[in-house]
């Protein structure tokens, strides 16, 4: 009985997280009905590979985005086909390392570290020739590799948004069931994406433990825009990314009754944030 259980609970969520999916037809019936299809370019060097989904002129500036656990490129298709996001940036959507097509040493494992997903992201910048900082938007899981990032290569950035973002280690939101997918017997009957995204989830907190003391290093503005409805990733993060954020002109954004998915639920108010003028 107790497995009967354990299949359940795997199958169910394994489809709860489906809807999150698309499948290369999908893709294409999506960005069929586009006036914007991006490009798609692999880098490659030594043992590590970056997939990436790129719309708009190399001679813009970049506006490089991360996504959450799980996650994909294509969560953040609509900025990929916004005729007005990409004709003021170079948008470039990666895989994260251990998502979809992008891998560390020849394996499709999770990368728990922030530090070295922000190292093979940041290599994304050399598909951009604009020789212009632009902007690092970070989701959920994202959030902090985008500021990561912002500090590793702050010269190819002006702005960090972080929407969702799970930052503050005391704040790391378990489910019941997620102990038995991390260590339960049925774990490799799950999908690779869910395996990865509960790999990084329980060496999340640590993780964020390392970028604690480095907050206050990022002199450039933040925004960071939740919801006070998500249920993903608790809005109490804001209140701490509120004390920890010393840029001038950063930024907290409370949205009244929107989830986690800020950039599906609320696209007007995160292209305004895009879009905005470079503080002088």
């Amino acid at each position: 009985m107790r497995y009967l259980l354990l299949i359940l609970l795997v199958t169910g969520c394994s489809g709860c997280f489906r809807r999150f999916v698309r499948t290369p037809a999908q893709l294409r019936e999506y960005f069929s009905q586009q006036k914007i299809s991006p490009l798609f370019v692999t880098l490659r060097q030594d043992t590590v590979q970056l997939f990436c989904a790129v719309a708009g002129a190399d001679t813009l500036p970049p506006l490089l985005v991360i996504h959450g656990a799980p996650g994909a490129w294509y969560g953040n298709r609509n900025l990929l086909s916004d005729s007005l996001v990409t004709s003021r940036f170079q948008v470039i959507s990666v895989d994260r390392p251990g998502y979809g097509q992008s891998w560390v040493n020849h394996r499709h494992g999770a990368v728990t570290s922030i530090a070295t997903q922000s190292s093979v992201i940041r290599r994304a910048l050399l598909l951009n020739k604009s020789h212009h900082p632009g902007i690092v938007l970070g989701s959920s899981y994202g959030g902090p590799i985008a500021a990561q990032l912002a500090l590793d290569t702050a010269a190819a950035f002006y702005r960090v948004i972080l929407l969702a973002a799970a930052a503050d280690p005391a704040l790391e939101k378990f489910w019941w069931f997620n102990k038995y997918v991390h260590h339960g017997p049925l774990r490799w009957l799950l999908p690779r994406y869910l395996r990865t995204a509960t790999d990084e989830k329980y060496a999340h907190a640590a993780q964020l433990r390392l970028l604690l003391p480095q907050w206050q290093r990022l002199a450039m503005p933040v925004f960071a825009v939740q919801g006070d409805a998500d249920k993903i990733v608790y809005p109490a993060n804001l209140d701490f990314l509120h004390k920890v954020l010393t840029g001038r002109g950063s930024r907290i954004i409370r949205v009244p009754g929107a989830g986690h998915l800020i950039r599906m639920e609320r696209p007007a108010l995160v292209r305004d944030l895009l879009l905005e003028k470079k503080s002088e």
